[in-house]
């Protein structure tokens, strides 16, 4: 029976507020969104799950508050497979509400038996209902996001993970003794007063040398971040395109030059963030 047909429950769980606001349309595939877009999620979802659609069901306008237009709003009951996250388990079936688009051709997107990873936080006081943290909250399951949620969940709980990022405190530049070398310092500032620096070295003939330290002292050991990793998503989304001007306020215009060109160095190492994600 098409989604559309399907009979609205004698008591559709609407008034549990579960749905998220449909301003955006629920992303469903899963396949080819990016590292930071799934970071994004792993790190604001409390409970994130591998799981089976069971059933969909089509709940009246009426009974949809903050629908947005053009939007069908679907209670969806779900089997979990495995719970990535989640402190207080889930029982073997959930539901929650997504809002979804339907095509050019006014056709629902049917879920059933589709295999999902959901984002979602508890609803109290109904143990076996969740909220997606966001309309797109509900992907299509595929190997590789299934292994980036894994993995992100796994590193972000880590004794050693990266610290939120928050802004740039001072840069320093120092010249070395031949001309074009040098050595610039870039200290981060981060939610929890950890250190975080960046260094540039500089040498006549050579690439400039970068790398990325959390603690006081920059050994070597420092090093660039790998690419698609939890301290690569902290920095490629968190820093500003440009040096802010307060960050070199103490230093000669020359050494400032050269600190902005640093750092204008290590963003264009780092790559793009690369979210996608509007909500």
């Amino acid at each position: 029976m098409p989604v559309s047909a399907v009979q609205a429950p004698a008591n559709p769980p609407v008034s549990l507020g579960i749905a998220a606001d449909s301003r955006d349309a629920a992303q469903q595939g899963g396949g080819g969104i990016g590292y930071a877009d799934i970071a994004d999620l792993v790190l604001s979802a409390p409970v994130i799950a591998d799981a089976t659609v069971r059933s969909t069901t089509k709940i009246k306008p009426a009974e949809a508050p903050n629908l947005a237009p053009g939007f069908v709003r679907l209670y969806v009951e779900v089997d979990v497979t495995a719970l990535i996250r989640g402190a207080d388990g889930l029982p073997p079936r959930i539901g929650y509400l997504l809002d979804v688009a339907p095509d050019s051709a006014g056709r629902v997107p049917k879920f059933k038996k589709a295999r999902v990873l959901i984002f979602a936080r508890p609803v109290p006081g109904a143990v076996n209902q969740v909220q997606l943290i966001a309309p797109d909250a509900q992907l299509g399951w595929t190997p590789i996001a299934d292994a980036r949620a894994r993995k992100i969940a796994k590193d972000a709980l880590a004794g050693d993970a990266p610290p939120v990022i928050t802004g740039i405190g001072n840069a320093f530049h120092v010249a070395g003794a031949l001309p074009g070398e040098g050595e610039t310092q870039i200290f981060l500032t981060t939610a929890d007063q950890r250190p975080v620096s960046l260094s540039v070295l500089r040498r006549p003939g050579e690439q400039p040398r970068w790398a990325v330290a959390l603690s006081e002292i920059v050994d070597e050991s420092a090093a660039p971040p790998a690419p698609d990793t939890l301290l690569w998503y902290r920095m490629a989304c968190a820093l500003p395109p440009t040096l802010p001007e307060r960050s070199t306020g103490s230093l000669e215009a020359a050494d400032a030059t050269i600190a902005r060109e640093d750092y204008a160095y290590v963003l264009a190492a780092l790559g793009p963030c690369g979210r996608t994600r509007k909500t």
